[in-house]
């Protein structure tokens, strides 16, 4: 099942698609619950729980077939998460904790990076190196951070993975974190990590003769399978220094895919690019 955030969004989209099908409006939706407009807009958007009885009361409203409930129910369940982010999981801002729920539920994720190589693709070492000098300054906060990447990476071999496709600009290859062995183990295991059939890395090179403006912008677009009635649902991934956005609107969805689509037709394909992911390797051990 899947985690408690992806739970209420999924919840949200069912019963925002259920009742524009039952040709309701939100305020009727409140009347028949005795409750606030807002609380519907609530529910709507993920940001709230209901009990099953209300549920029920709210399907019923809508027409909704009663064989399809069961799920709609398990939706709804209220399952503890203390503890979730305890430990070494609490390296996790809180602004990141809802990606990781998304990432631990999609089936497609695809990211767009212009310096760093991303953190799921990311050696221990190098993780050591990109962190040990940065923001965070004590080894403890570095190994929490490690095992919570670790962790993160085993989405890529779990029995039903998800399919990945990254498009990283050639500074990712080039851009040394650590001493040369680092960067050379990094870029081994990008290769490696290449020839998974689930995994597509395509690489922008310097040189590239098409327009290639859209890899200064990093980003990330998630696909969360909906099992209902809803369509799917997509965010858009935009991380800053202390903060992140997430964006689900139709529009800024469709802009961001067309982007990806953009740099994706400059970028090299999958073959070209671990030829130049093994070439840059190479250079680091000579």
């Amino acid at each position: 099942m899947a985690t408690p955030t992806v739970r209420r969004l999924q919840l949200g989209n069912e019963l925002r698609h259920a009742r524009l099908k039952a040709g309701r409006e939100q305020a009727e939706a409140a009347k028949e619950l005795d409750c606030a407009d807002s609380k519907i807009s609530r529910l709507e958007l993920g940001q709230g729980g209901i009990s099953k009885g209300d549920l029920k009361l709210l399907l019923e409203f809508y027409g909704f077939d009663p064989n399809d409930m069961q799920w709609m129910f398990e939706l709804a369940r209220t399952r503890s998460t203390r503890g979730r982010w305890n430990g070494y999981r609490a390296v996790f801002p809180e602004w990141f904790r809802m990606y990781i729920d998304l990432e631990t539920d999609a089936d497609n994720i695809r990211q767009v990076q212009g310096e760093i190589i991303p953190g799921i693709l990311q050696t221990e070492a190098y993780m050591r190196a990109l962190h040990t000098s940065s923001v965070r300054r004590n080894d403890e906060g570095v190994d929490a951070l490690v095992t919570s990447r670790q962790e993160r990476q085993q989405l890529m071999v779990r029995d039903r993975p998800p399919t990945l496709a990254f498009i990283l600009s050639e500074s990712c290859l080039r851009r040394r974190i650590g001493d040369a062995d680092v960067m050379g183990e990094q870029l081994n295991h990008l290769a490696e990590v290449a020839l998974h059939e689930n995994i597509s890395i395509q690489i922008m090179p310097f040189d590239a003769e098409t327009s290639t403006g859209g890899i200064s912008f990093a980003f990330t677009l998630l696909q969360i399978p909906s099992h209902g009635i809803a369509a799917d649902l997509e965010f858009v991934y935009i991380e800053s220094f202390d903060d992140a956005r997430y964006l689900d609107a139709k529009a800024a969805v469709a802009a961001y895919t067309t982007l990806w689509n953009r740099i994706q037709a400059a970028a090299l394909g999958p073959k070209e690019s671990l030829k130049v992911i093994r070439s840059v390797g190479q250079q680091y051990s000579e």
